[in-house]
């Protein structure tokens, strides 16, 4: 971690200010979404059940960590939308937002009576983000649709794992982390295509099978066009070779990639294997993957009878591309981490120091700003209830109705 503690500015201005952004979505896509906008200055209103966002129940060791993280530059207001005077306001917010992100299973917005025509009747230029597990439309459209689910049809846990082991599933939110990243693009192009092209309000449809899918780039190119299916292959490459994670003397793993020809002879070299340069079984890189085993075989001997650090140093000496396995931990206290700030530490009210990933990405003239910690659950109820134009009374009715 780099620097001192940040401390939140509310006065700070992002390249989004101005932009309106409520939030009904639950758990990791939306929020995503939200979190992008909001580094870079939408005021982000989180509408939540009076239970919260689910995501603030993911914990570790009793602490709300993962909220902490995706609920940064976000306000909050607690709505409980079966009550009339709930949905009364939140047609009054639905007035003055820029856009709406949504991810309740296709047809449950419509049952709501908050249809993709009723918001653009009452606010035309509204941007509507549908987040879905299969899209709003086609046979799945109906189901729910968690990430771990769409991991597994999409064909990315077919792709990933060992071929005698089962299907791997990522340990963390990768679907939806993926989905979150499209959706701020696709709502900052809308935002732009409203203002330059003059387009009216229009509806995202994001689905997270769509999304984890593109990441597989030509596998159905490459199915179609030769029959061929590619399985599991542990932490090789279907596209390069050397490629994989090597164990060193000391137990530590590397990550080695010779995905071009000059960084492949340097590696051999290295390794005391110059001959493998002109040896017909490994001189192009359609050699090595088709005698990928006797690749990995060479190489994984000598990191076998080296340290890690010294195997490291000389890969790098050499001009290879290599880099250590690491853990959270192992990062927290890597030297480019710490110059380059990946990590930062936030002055959260409630907990002191929290350390989470900076702005991504870096802008040289408008970059992202740290403005609000994690709401507390409902904490801007009032105050945003009040800009809206209620009265007293009438928040006063709502947030006594929460449950």
């Amino acid at each position: 971690m780099s620097g001192d503690t940040i401390q939140f500015d509310e006065t700070a201005v992002g390249p989004l200010h101005g932009v309106r952004v409520l939030d009904l979505s639950r758990l990791v896509a939306g929020n995503m979404i939200s979190l992008q906008l909001g580094d870079f200055g939408a005021d982000v209103i989180k509408i939540e059940p009076p239970t919260g966002d689910p995501l603030r129940a993911w914990q570790e060791n009793g602490l709300s960590l993962y909220w902490k993280v995706y609920g940064r530059n976000k306000r909050s207001v607690v709505m409980n939308l079966r009550q009339p005077e709930a949905m009364n306001a939140l047609w009054k917010l639905i007035e003055t937002a820029d856009v709406f992100i949504e991810n309740y299973r296709p047809g449950t917005l419509e049952k709501m009576g908050l249809s993709v025509d009723k918001l653009h009747e009452v606010n035309p230029e509204l941007i509507v983000v549908r987040v879905s597990g299969y899209g709003q439309t086609g046979p799945y459209s109906h189901m729910p649709g968690f990430g771990t689910i769409v991991e597994a049809m999409s064909g990315f846990a077919h792709r990933t794992g060992f071929p005698d082991r089962e299907p791997v599933l990522p340990p963390l939110a990768l679907a939806d982390m993926i989905a979150g990243l499209y959706g701020a693009s696709a709502v900052s192009t809308a935002l732009f295509a409203r203002q330059n092209v003059k387009t009216k309000g229009q509806v995202i449809d994001l689905s997270l099978l769509e999304s984890i899918f593109s990441i597989l780039g030509p596998e159905a190119a490459i199915h179609k066009l030769t029959g061929k299916v590619n399985g599991r292959i542990g932490s090789a490459s279907n596209t390069a070779s050397p490629r994989n994670v090597y164990r060193c003397k000391d137990g530590k793993y590397l990550a080695l990639s010779g995905s071009t020809q000059t960084v492949a002879e340097r590696i051999f070299t290295v390794i005391g294997r110059a001959d493998m340069i002109k040896d017909p079984r490994f001189a192009t890189n359609t050699d090595r993957i088709v005698n990928r085993g006797l690749v990995d075989e060479a190489i994984g001997g000598w990191f076998a009878k080296i340290a890690s650090d010294d195997a490291l140093n000389l890969m790098r000496e050499a001009g290879a591309t290599v880099g250590p396995v690491y853990s959270s931990a192992d990062a927290a206290v890597d030297p480019h981490f710490i110059d380059r700030g990946v990590i930062v530490e936030v002055d959260d009210p409630e907990l002191g120091p929290v350390p989470m990933h900076n702005i991504v990405p870096r802008l040289s003239q408008t970059p992202g700003t740290f403005r609000r910690a994690a709401p507390e659950l409902g904490a801007d109820t009032a105050s945003i209830l009040s800009e809206a134009g209620l009265s007293d009374a009438e928040i006063a009715v709502i947030e006594g109705g929460e449950q």
